[in-house]
């Protein structure tokens, strides 16, 4: 078998997808983004911190957001996706991982990211203890083309990097 060094740089890929619905807000990267739909979700539906959330604990290889906060818990019910990341965070600190960086694209037609990106860096530097330039904030269209294209909804992908020890100690929730 191959032996790692005690710690290692671990990598964690993270997607997330949510539908605009009436009636609620629209939470991306923990900033409520004016827009006239919201995104329909079982917690605030905020693909970008659902995404992140999902890249950080697949680096620590310790599942998906759904293992940890499960969308059928009305624990979670209309729950800010910031204290999921905070609980990730949390669960990163406990097993002596730092985040290295981490590498966001929204994928939408709508609404414009671009005036909000500062502040979403600031809020996610803010909850996982980093400097916000470890946090790169991008958006792109899909040039009208599928369900994002046609303005239903958004998708996020997110790619982490962290420093940790080569073996985690934390188990998934059963």
């Amino acid at each position: 078998m191959n032996k790692l060094p005690e710690f290692v740089f671990r990598t964690g890929f993270g997607a997330d997808v949510h539908a605009f619905v009436e009636g609620r807000p629209c939470i991306l990267g923990g900033v409520n983004i004016p827009h006239h739909l919201g995104l329909a979700g079982h917690s605030d539906a905020d693909a970008v911190v659902h995404a992140l959330c999902d890249a950080i604990l697949g680096a620590m290889g310790l599942g998906d957001i759904g293992t940890w906060f499960p969308d059928n818990d009305p624990a979670f019910k209309d729950v800010d996706s910031l204290l999921l990341l905070a609980q990730v965070q949390k669960l990163m600190e406990e097993n002596s991982c730092v985040l290295v960086n981490a590498d966001i694209v929204l994928f939408a037609e709508e609404p414009k990211l671009k005036p909000h990106r500062q502040a979403i860096q600031n809020k996610l530097s803010e909850v996982l203890k980093c400097r916000p330039d470890q946090i790169s904030v991008k958006a792109s269209t899909m040039e009208k083309k599928g369900f994002v294209g046609r303005s239903e909804g958004v998708f996020s992908q997110v790619v982490v990097s962290i420093y940790g020890p080569a073996q985690i100690k934390a188990e998934t929730p059963k």
